[in-house]
This record gives C-alpha cells, sequence and structure tokens, in this order.
C-alpha cells in the first residue's frame, strides 16, 4: 500500500468494513465521495485540473506504468455521479456536483476542434496517441485517433447535454454504421451483415465492433428518448446474437474487444437493462443473471465481484454475500487495484479476424488502463444499489 493512504485508510477502512453492508449509512457514502475529490487533479500539471488520473500499463511491458491523458474515466465518473445524485443527502449532493462540475471543466480539450459535438479519448487541442508515449508521439498527429461514440456519447451524459445536441449527434452516428461506405472485416461471419454502428467516427478507420459500446450508445439513446433508427436496431440486434450464442462468455475479448470481459460486458448489459424495459434483451434476464451468479462464486477479483454484484442487483437480486473484508489495509489495496482494468485500449480490435485474435491472444497493442477515482466511484454505486434495493424490498 502506499504510504501517502496510511492516514486515509485509518479513518476510512473501519467505516466501510463496519458499514459496507448497509447501504443506507450516510458517513460511508461521504467517506467515499471525499476520497473521490481528493483523487481529481487540482491545479494542471501531468493531468489536466479536473481531470481524474489514469495510468495504462503495456501487456507487453508490465513494468512500466505511464500516466495517460484522457476523457474517458473522467466522463464515466460524471456519468456514474449524476445516476446517484438522488440517492445522496443535499450535502452528498454538493460534494458530487462539485467534482461532475470540476470534470467536466477540461472536456473542451477533448472536443472535435472543428466545433462538432463529438469526443475523442486524447486530448484534440493538441493531437496525442498515447500521451508520455516516448517515440509513439513522433506519429500524434499523422496517426492521432479519429473520436468516438463511446467517449462520445459518455461526455454528453456526463454533461447533461441538451436534447438538441443529443438529437444532433444521434444523427451524425448514422453515418458511421456497418455497410455504409465499408463493411466490417473482423468479427463473426453471421454478423457481417448487421449495420450496427461502428465504434468509430473516422471515415477512414475500419468498422469495429464492440458490444459494450454498443450497449453505452443505446443507453445513450434511450436516456434522450431519441428516435429509433435502423441503426439502433441493428446494434440491439448484435447484442441480441451476442447473448444468445454466449459469445460475450466464449469470446468476450472478440465481441467486446475494449472492455475485454464478461464480468464488464455484464456490468453494460445490466445498465442498459434497468434504465428502460427492451423486450428484446428481457427475455433473456434469467440466463444473464445466471451467468452472474456463476461468476460470482467462481472470480476472486475484488471489483470484478463488485460489478458482478452490482448487476445482479440492477436485475432485482439480492446476492447471497455483500463483500466484507477484515484487514483496513487489505481493503484499500483491493480498492486501487491496478490488476484491475475496466478499460483496455486494443489496437488489435481494427485488424481482420485471424491478425485479430492471434494479436490479441500475444498482447500487441494492448494497453491495460487504471483509474483509482473510479473504482471507488464503482463501490460507491454499488451500495447505492444495495440502498435500492432494500428500499424496494
Amino acid at each position: 500500500m502506499k504510504l501517502g493512504m496510511v492516514k486515509w485508510c485509518l479513518c476510512f477502512g473501519i467505516l466501510l468494513i463496519v458499514n459496507i453492508s448497509k447501504a443506507s449509512d450516510t458517513l460511508v457514502t461521504y467517506q467515499l465521495l471525499q476520497r473521490i475529490a481528493s483523487l481529481q487533479a487540482k491545479e494542471s500539471d501531468v493531468f489536466p485540473k479536473g481531470l481524474f488520473p489514469s495510468y495504462r500499463l503495456y501487456a507487453l511491458n508490465s513494468h512500466r506504468q505511464k500516466a495517460d491523458v484522457n476523457i474517458f474515466f473522467t466522463g464515466l465518473i460524471s456519468f456514474t455521479l449524476n445516476n446517484m445524485l438522488p440517492y445522496f443527502t443535499a450535502y452528498q449532493q454538493k460534494i458530487a456536483q462539485s467534482i461532475i462540475l470540476a470534470g467536466n471543466a477540461p472536456a473542451v480539450k477533448f472536443k472535435n476542434q472543428k466545433g462538432r459535438n463529438t469526443y475523442n479519448f486524447w486530448p484534440t487541442d493538441t493531437p496525442q496517441i498515447f500521451p508520455n508515449g516516448g517515440w509513439l508521439n513522433l506519429f500524434n498527429k499523422k496517426q492521432a485517433l479519429p473520436d468516438d461514440l463511446d467517449d462520445t456519447v459518455i461526455m454528453l451524459l456526463a454533461m447533461n447535454a441538451h436534447d438538441s445536441v443529443a438529437s444532433e449527434v444521434h444523427q451524425l452516428m448514422q453515418q458511421f454504421t456497418n455497410g455504409g461506405t465499408k463493411k466490417i472485416k473482423n468479427t463473426f461471419s453471421s454478423y457481417k451483415d448487421i449495420p450496427a454502428y461502428s465504434t468509430w467516427f473516422g471515415k477512414k478507420m475500419p468498422v469495429d465492433f464492440d458490444v459494450s459500446v454498443l450497449t453505452n450508445v443505446l443507453y445513450f439513446v434511450q436516456n434522450y428518448n431519441l428516435p429509433w433508427t435502423n441503426a439502433d436496431s441493428a446494434s440491439l440486434k448484435l447484442i441480441e446474437k451476442v447473448i444468445e450464442e454466449k459469445k460475450y462468455i466464449s469470446d468476450a475479448a472478440f465481441v467486446s474487444p475494449h472492455y475485454n470481459a464478461t464480468s464488464i460486458i455484464l456490468y453494460h448489459f445490466s445498465r442498459l437493462m434497468a434504465l428502460k424495459n427492451l423486450p428484446e434483451l428481457a427475455k433473456f434476464k434469467d440466463s444473464l443473471i445466471g451467468c452472474a451468479k456463476k461468476m460470482l462464486l467462481d472470480n476472486n477479483n475484488f471489483l470484478e465481484k463488485i460489478l458482478l454484484q452490482t448487476s445482479l442487483m440492477r436485475w432485482g437480486v439480492q446476492p447471497a454475500e455483500i463483500i466484507s473484508l477484515h484487514n483496513n489495509a487489505e481493503l484499500i489495496q483491493r480498492i486501487e487495484d491496478e490488476d484491475f482494468s475496466f478499460f483496455i485500449a486494443n489496437m488489435a480490435s481494427m485488424l481482420p479476424n485471424r491478425l485479430k485474435r492471434t494479436a490479441g491472444a500475444i498482447g500487441v497493442g494492448k494497453f491495460y488502463y487504471f483509474c483509482p477515482a473510479y473504482n471507488y466511484v464503482l463501490i460507491l454505486e454499488n451500495l447505492v444499489e444495495q440502498q435500492k434495493h432494500e428500499v424496494s424490498l
């Protein structure tokens, strides 16, 4: 455990251990929010003010962790806190809103520089790929990645964008689907004709399917009550097939190359399904619950178990065991687990099928991302789901 964490562990750890099964305890929520706020950049240095620090680790060089300046995790934190606001006390809401406001401030650095309301994973004011990446940064301008649908919908949700902006971006998305100007070359043969959304806005990029990204896009569509398009229906159809064929279990890294794990895919499915009823997905609810329950029993990773618990509670199931630890140092170490990666930058995802599988298995072009603050948000979200579940009983 980092030495700078010791004092905070002593004041926070006992509270969380005592109360982790009592989701209504406001003191625990307050301590989590305070910890999240403390991790937010206060002055611009490596990370712009308001951004939450995150770090990447190259799969083929696991001894060199590098700071990565991206809007992804900051957007996810603001988006998730926005959803939890109704379940906070007035004082907790003030803390959360302060975090959200500060987190949204640097968003302009990641917005499309031509004025379009789309967002990039990395800064666009000074185009970069893999910030602090040494020789890789020689290609910043020439090889900079285009904006993507995932970061865009997450940021629009984080900032509570106006309905007109959401509608405008949704219309733009219709230009970036499979079979529009290009056809996907690296998915299962039965999926190749499905005109679902590609991950990228860039017209020069290969079409790329990621089932978790598609759930985020459809969450955005449902949240804003946008008119359902052919691309939305096709994206839902692709998600259906992935669930029906259980590809999210057998081929998680292939169908969701940027999230890469069954537990994280289930988390995305449950979030979309909890927002509004989608009959096309509701029919798989029992099967998804069964998978999550089995994984919860078999999985030893603390944060993956948290994701699985949260997913089950969203589906109306109270897990048999709510995680409780009895060692402060171990608890904080597990929350700030650098081996847990919610997101993966997977350059191999754009390669043709055979190369995609081979490179993915070896780890070529695969970067694992770690954000301590987001891990705390996942704990907080889990506690709020417990609170909601207790109220519903």
